[in-house]
Formats: structure tokens, C-alpha cells, sequence
């Protein structure tokens, strides 16, 4: 049965923003012992969302063994200074829907993304400059 009611909802539904999922790289090169190296990245205004996060570099074992991290979002520590490096990064053994770490689609806010990043010495791995890279899951509006 169409009534007035029914018309008018149809007619004048509201318009929700279209989004897509994108995923954003940003890196940082570490090319010093035992140093600490922070960076902050700028999110493009377009991006509404975080739904996740994952570290990795392209010397896995020296980012698994020396690093840890303090991780800012909209000057909102993630996580502390001393945030163990091992704990945001995936083996092959995981799928790929659960290699990032969950952020709830949080809100980007002002879109600073801050990093600072520790090489420490461990005794088990010979330094060699690397690069660490953090992936975003973000919602992008379109």
C-alpha cells in the first residue's frame, strides 16, 4: 500500500557519503644504531576513517628484533614509547583479512600521524640500515 509517508521517505532520503577502502604507506629510514628517528605524516582530508594499522621493512628480522615505537594519531597516543615492534607486525601464517591491527575506524581527526621509531641493540642481529614502513587501512569519502 503506497501512502504519503512512504512516498516522502523514498523521495527525500537522506544521502549518505560514498567510501572506499584504501591503504596508505608511509616510511621511515633508519639508518643509524641504536637512534631514534620520528616523522609525522599528513592524511589526505578525505580520509574519514582507520580501521587498521601494520609495520613491516625490508629487513623483517632487524624490525622484529631492535625495534620498538611510540605511535601518535591526532595527538592521541596508539601506543607508548617502548611499544614492542613484533607486536604490530604479520607472519605468512596469517591471512591476509587479519594482518592489521585493529583501530575501529577511528577518526583521523586532524590527520597528523606521528611515529617514533627506536633501533635498540639486542645481541642477536648485526645492525644495517633499514626502512620501516607503516600501512593504514583507512575509509576514504569519495
Amino acid at each position: 500500500m503506497i501512502t504519503v509517508r512512504n512516498i516522502s521517505a523514498r523521495l527525500f532520503k537522506p544521502k549518505l557519503p560514498m567510501t572506499k577502502a584504501v591503504r596508505k604507506r608511509f616510511d621511515i629510514q633508519v639508518t643509524a644504531a641504536n637512534s631514534t628517528v620520528t616523522q609525522t605524516f599528513e592524511l589526505e582530508k578525505s580520509i574519514v576513517g582507520l580501521k587498521g594499522l601494520l609495520l613491516t621493512s625490508n629487513y623483517d628480522d632487524l624490525l622484529y628484533f631492535r625495534g620498538s615505537q611510540k605511535l601518535d594519531i591526532n595527538k592521541d597516543e596508539i601506543f607508548p614509547e617502548g611499544y614492542e615492534t613484533k607486536l604490530l607486525m604479520s607472519g605468512i601464517n596469517c591471512p591476509p583479512s587479519k594482518r592489521y591491527y585493529d583501530l575501529n575506524n577511528m577518526s583521523p581527526g586532524n590527520g597528523q600521524v606521528k611515529i617514533e621509531f627506536t633501533d635498540a641493540d639486542d645481541g642477536r642481529s648485526v645492525f644495517a640500515a633499514y626502512r620501516v614502513s607503516l600501512y593504514l587501512d583507512c575509509i576514504m569519502e569519495v
